[in-house]
């Protein structure tokens, strides 16, 4: 092929691309989590095949696993809702008719009627919310399961698909790129469950240490809500407090937000994410934050996968830049240099 054509073809590829990507916006999250999702579970698809099953069943199998392992970081909601329902409305029951609080000086009445009427509205909004966005998300987890299951279906048409765009002299370029890429998702991943347990780990002392009555449950619920970006466990810890409040607990309410924020909604992030960056990622725990917080303030959820990728990324390129450039000063070192005259016989 000309090679003036292959450019034309290779900049109309990019402008389609960014073209979709911006007529595709509301579901480019989704789109980007399936597909690095995919690319995690190739090996999984591979050891299925190898085992025996068909190409078709060890993709339908491995989407599954996607599928219901994601449905399952819910689970635990429900079954604290389904399990502790009685005791959530003995502590209801329990609440004073009304709070009375002082706060720089004045005085302020808040009675059960209004919280609950406030709760009531809010729950309100919250469903109207969630019954319109319900279609909107089985669109986007059909979506998710179908691109996932393409994706690893054709996984080697995609592969060969790729590589058909990068010239024959970049072609370790990329490879390099792809092995950096899979390395990293993984250890992203790998990252998230390991500060999802210790966060689990830390959280239980801590609420027992608070006196609730329920450690391995609150601790349970915090780990969940390590895998949701930016919000975290701190939602929990808000909500305990405020409960706190209305209670007349206002020490408990400030002991369960600042120690308990320090120690389960901080920490975790802060002592596992930089240490195991560097082992599993092969990247610098600073910089692994910086992408991950960058990608979350940048990008919203999917930022933290997004941003510590591209980081890992960019370290890749000046990896290889550096090889480059190091290569071409020991070739010109090695023409500059006179060669040794020869021993006269």
């Amino acid at each position: 092929m000309n090679v003036s054509r292959q450019y034309v073809l290779g900049g109309l590829f990019v402008f389609v691309t960014l073209l979709a990507a911006a007529l595709l916006a509301d579901v480019l999250s989704t789109v980007f989590f399936s597909v690095t999702l995919a690319y995690l579970l190739i090996p999984v698809r591979q050891q299925l095949s190898h085992r025996g099953l068909s190409p078709r069943t060890a993709s339908i199998l491995t989407t599954l696993a996607a599928f219901f392992g994601t449905l399952a970081l819910a689970a635990p909601f429900f079954v604290v809702l389904v399990l502790r329902l009685e005791g959530i409305l003995l502590v209801l029951e329990s609440l004073p008719d009304e709070v009375v609080v002082e706060l720089v000086g004045f005085t302020y009445t808040v009675t059960i009627e209004e919280v609950s009427t406030f709760f009531v509205g809010l729950g309100r909004t919250f469903a109207r919310v969630a019954a319109t966005a319900a279609p909107v998300l089985l669109v986007k987890f059909t979506l998710f399961g179908l691109l996932v299951f393409s994706l690893l279906h054709h996984q080697n048409d995609a592969r060969t698909a790729m590589l058909a765009l990068v010239p024959p002299t970049y072609r370790d370029v990329a490879e390099a790129l792809n092995r950096r890429t899979r390395e990293t998702l993984f250890a992203i991943y790998v990252l998230q469950a390991a500060t999802a347990l210790g966060t689990f780990v830390i959280a239980l002392p801590v609420f027992f240490a608070l006196g609730y009555e329920f450690p391995l449950t609150l601790a349970a619920i915090s780990a969940v809500l390590q895998f949701i970006p930016i919000v975290g466990p701190s939602v929990l810890l808000a909500v305990l407090a405020g409960w706190h409040v209305i209670a007349e607990q206002v020490t408990q309410a400030l002991l369960v937000f600042f120690v308990g924020g320090l120690f389960i909604a901080w920490l975790p992030d802060i002592l596992i994410r930089p240490r195991l960056a560097k082992e599993t990622a092969n990247l610098p725990g600073s910089l692994y934050f910086v992408g991950f917080v960058g990608g979350l303030l940048s990008l919203g959820p999917i930022g933290f996968i997004a941003g510590p990728l591209v980081v890992a990324l960019v370290i890749e390129l000046a990896n290889l830049l550096a090889a480059e450039l190091r290569d071409d000063v020991v070739g010109m070192d090695a023409l500059e240099s006179p060669e040794s005259p020869k021993s006269p016989e």
